[in-house]
């Protein structure tokens, strides 16, 4: 598969030349059926994926995730403990949430915990509020539709002539 490159001014908070000082060019690739992007740096040819809230919250294992790490700081063996899947799925798991800032990783000794970063779900929350007030209003209407379907209808009364 093909990488498409962009040409973009990629601003770093780390450093003024880019990633570790790397020349950083941006790149998006068809991975299925979305585009995912990512940066290469042209110094070390190595590869940088920058993940979105987006993707992370797709998976259901990774929202119960967040759940958790939301109520309580874990690590890796208490996190896998809760799911039935390998440790190697379950950390992947936890990269990407990483990746994305959702999750942040905190060593004590030789133990790493992870603990959840939820400001980046206001994002997810920005982009959902638009669709409410549309979908709001499209709902009331629908009710009140279906309310005058299902109200029965009065008969109005007519008189007829009966010959007898």
């Amino acid at each position: 598969m093909q990488a498409i490159q962009r040409t973009a001014l990629i601003a770093w908070p780390h450093a003024s030349k880019g990633w570790g000082g790397c020349d950083i060019k941006f790149f998006e690739e068809a991975i299925g059926n979305h585009m995912v992007p990512f940066y290469i740096c042209s110094t070390t040819r190595t590869m940088i994926v920058r993940r979105d809230v987006f993707q992370a919250i797709a998976d259901p294992t990774r929202r119960e995730i967040i759940h958790m790490l939301s109520l309580q700081s874990q690590n890796l063996s208490s996190v896998v403990n809760e799911f039935n899947v390998s440790r190697p799925a379950i950390a992947k798991h936890l990269r990407i949430l990483t990746e994305c800032g959702l999750v942040e990783v905190r060593a004590a000794g030789r133990e790493k915990f992870f603990h959840a970063k939820l400001q980046r779900l206001r994002e997810v929350s920005q982009w959902t509020d638009q669709y409410k007030v549309f979908w709001s209003q499209k709902l009331d209407a629908l009710g009140k539709f279906l309310e005058q379907e299902t109200t029965p209808r009065k008969k109005s009364k007519t008189t007829k002539n009966h010959k007898k």
